[in-house]
């Protein structure tokens, strides 16, 4: 995905000739602990306040009325930062070592980060490197940005047909272990490995310093979910996707009606603004088939991300909305290859929320969205799907059955 005036800091991944996904980090407070906070304790020294219990050493003070003395309402303050701090996204504590690391952020829903991240991952020395491998700086891909769509050679489609295969492998592998449990970091080393072994490189891993090779977005988050100690749960809604370029939604365990309809709704935007590529389609067109099909079904359309070109280069031109009445310029032609990847948000908003760790976009509702991408090359007949995948999953880690 692409902004189409991306700032450094809230660019997303994709691809190149290799496989991976996307994001960047930034560095958080140590969290302090609650039995160095000062204790208020009601009805002492005349207090007239209620002392409401929470469950947890320390927290007292909860009623309306006890925010009126200013001493008390510091370390009742201080004290909520932790409960928050230390709670899932369900309300469930956190396990032991692990918690949130920005407890005073208004979140949009119910998910949470749930830190530490783990370490960065190694990549063998004999595989080649991206150029941003070491310092996180695309500078080719800046070059290149407001330059025609590349003309891939026959030469160049041999490469994007492998690699796509390989990222098909992968996205295939990482969604069958997608079930209650698991957590998103040890996904995103299932799709380290897989890509490790396949001699290529993870694309996002470091792409403008994202800490990981894979993006997990879950439930109300849009894209750039970066994988965490957060596991996941019966009914929850994930996106997994990495540079080949392809992403696919998936529900773990049993999910509800809506979350199906929402699944079911953007795989239909997608598929459907395939059929109308060819040689001489306008790139504008693709959004004009996408959105009615998301308002007829009750859903929004994401508008500050958007489909791109995939070569050599990660987000290289075009650039592809994925909405009605757009700007995009530009026709398809023989040879180019580019993304389409709807993200579709239940109800009327399309707006977006990020998390202060700069990456991690969520509804500004906090209700489920959804996203489906493939990469597609336009041939002198039409259009072939080349991350295309014969047998499709009806959940994560279900067995795929054959896509009908």
């Amino acid at each position: 995905m692409l902004l189409p005036f991306p700032p450094p800091s809230t660019l997303s991944t994709h691809c190149s000739f290799v496989t991976g996904m996307r994001f960047a980090l930034l560095s958080f407070p140590r969290r302090a602990e609650i039995s160095q906070l000062p204790r208020p304790v009601g009805r002492i020294m005349g207090n007239p306040y209620p002392t409401l219990e929470l469950g947890i050493r320390g927290s007292f003070f909860c009623g309306q009325e006890c925010f009126k003395a200013d001493s008390v309402q510091k370390s009742h303050k201080i004290v909520h930062a932790l409960i928050t701090a230390s709670t899932t996204s369900t309300g469930d504590a956190f396990e032991k070592g692990t918690y949130n690391p920005f407890p005073n952020f208004e979140y949009t829903g119910s998910m949470r980060p749930v830190y530490p991240l783990s370490g960065k991952r190694t990549v063998p020395d004999h595989i080649p490197r991206p150029e941003y491998a070491a310092d996180g700086r695309p500078l080719a891909e800046d070059r290149a940005f407001g330059a025609p769509p590349t003309i891939l050679i026959l030469e160049e489609q041999e490469k994007m047909r492998t690699v796509s295969r390989l990222g098909r492998e992968i996205l295939d592998l990482a969604a069958s272990h997608a079930k209650p449990g698991i957590t998103t970091d040890e996904i995103d080393e299932i799709v380290h490995n897989a890509t490790i072994e396949r001699n290529a490189y993870p694309s996002p891993l470091n792409y403008r310093n994202y800490p990981k090779s894979t993006c997990t977005s879950i439930n109300e988050v849009i894209c750039h979910g970066i994988p965490d100690k957060r596991k996941l749960k019966n009914g929850d809604i994930i996106n997994i996707g990495f540079h080949a370029d392809l992403n696919a939604t998936y529900g773990v365990g049993e999910i509800d009606e809506e979350s199906k309809k929402l699944i079911r709704t953007t795989r239909e935007c997608l598929d459907e603004a395939i059929k109308i590529c060819k040689p001489g389609a306008l790139f504008r067109d693709i959004g004009k088939v996408i959105e009615p099909i998301a308002r007829a079904n009750g859903c929004a359309t994401v508008r500050n991300y958007t489909g791109h070109g995939v070569n050599a280069l990660f987000h290289p031109p075009p650039n592809i909305p994925h909405y009605a009445k757009n700007k995009a310029v530009g026709t398809m032609k023989p040879g180019m290859a580019f993304t389409i990847e709807p993200m579709i948000n239940l109800g009327p908003n399309w707006g977006d929320t990020h998390w202060p760790d700069n990456w991690t976009a969520t509804t500004t509702d906090g209700k489920r969205s959804a996203q489906f991408e493939e990469t597609l090359l336009i041939t002198e007949t039409g259009v072939e799907v080349l991350t295309a995948a014969r047998l499709r999953c009806v959940r994560a880690g279900s067995t795929p059955k054959l896509r009908l």
